[in-house]
């Protein structure tokens, strides 16, 4: 039977079966055909269960070890079948039937290898995320949230997709400096936003260590030499702002000591972008966004 699949939908899960079931239902009523794979990251919850009683077209993978959603959102993409592979966090839903139509109308642009979708953290307020600041003109930005965003496919695997090693948190910011110095972008969308419920299941201390920590790893594997110095600082610095303003401080300080450890660990891995690549990265996270047309020229490889 020939694949009539233009996209594929990819949500990565543990334990958070009430939420998935709607994430999963708002993916199956988008109004293009699109493939829909769960991955199940060692569930001990109903989520198996549930999903192949509910779901009859969705494809269920089911892995008794949990690895973390990095290794299986890579997984994920690698046996997608179709050109756009979108993701959602298995607490988030398509409140709009049309969203992922929307979204791939956005790959118009031959320089864009990513959308940052709009989205809305319901439980913190009505703030639409990651949305383009006017109704004409094409906007890009240094990185996408992973809870709503969608890739080209091909492109993604061939830079080696997420680096496994952060296993949680940041993968998004290393992965998009990496397509940024092959002179591919993240566009911003204006597609209806996604909804994201953030569960309170969440283990914000974890989620705390592991952002410090992959803020180093980060500057480890990306910054020129000449810039590593004065960004590696900066980053610390950061870091403990940080904790000053959450209340969280020494869990900061925790994540920023493990990711100096975890340098000896990949010290052999250390790729960095080139100097052009890191300046305009940082220049699009310090802006936020800027219209494509005033930055086509500065990609390294555009």
């Amino acid at each position: 039977m020939q694949n009539t699949n233009i996209a594929s939908i990819v949500i990565t899960t543990k334990n958070r079966v009430d939420d998935l079931v709607v994430a999963v239902q708002s993916a199956i009523e988008q109004t293009v055909d699109c493939e829909i794979i769960v991955i199940d990251d060692g569930s001990t919850d109903q989520t198996a269960t549930e999903i192949r009683s509910r779901f009859n077209s969705v494809r269920l993978i089911r892995h008794e070890q949990s690895l973390g959603y990095i290794v299986r959102r890579n997984e994920g993409a690698q046996l997608a079948s179709c050109e756009f592979v979108f993701s959602i966090d298995d607490d988030a839903a398509f409140v709009s039937k049309n969203t992922v139509k929307q979204t791939l109308a956005e790959f118009d642009d031959p320089h864009v290898g990513a959308i940052a979708i709009p989205f809305i953290d319901i439980r913190k307020g009505p703030k639409v995320c990651q949305s383009a600041p006017a109704a004409d003109g094409v906007f890009v930005t240094a990185s996408f949230i992973g809870t709503a965003h969608a890739l080209r496919r091909e492109m993604f695997l061939r830079l080696g997709g997420y680096r496994s090693f952060l296993k949680h948190q940041g993968e998004e910011g290393d992965y998009c400096i990496r397509m940024l110095s092959h002179g591919f972008l993240v566009r911003l969308g204006r597609a209806d936003p996604i909804h994201h419920f953030e569960s309170p299941k969440r283990d914000y201390r974890r989620m705390d260590i592991y952002g410090r920590r992959n803020d180093i790893l980060f500057c480890w594997y990306n910054a020129p030499l000449s810039d590593f110095p004065i960004s590696l600082v900066g980053t610390v610095v950061n870091g403990l702002r940080h904790g000053v303003r959450c209340g969280r401080f020494f869990v900061m300080v925790q994540g920023l000591l493990t990711g100096f450890a975890a340098i000896t660990r990949v010290w052999g891995e250390r790729a960095p972008v080139s100097k052009k690549c890191y300046s305009l990265f940082r220049r699009l996270k310090k802006c936020n966004y800027v219209e494509i047309g005033s930055i086509v020229g500065q990609c390294p490889k555009s």
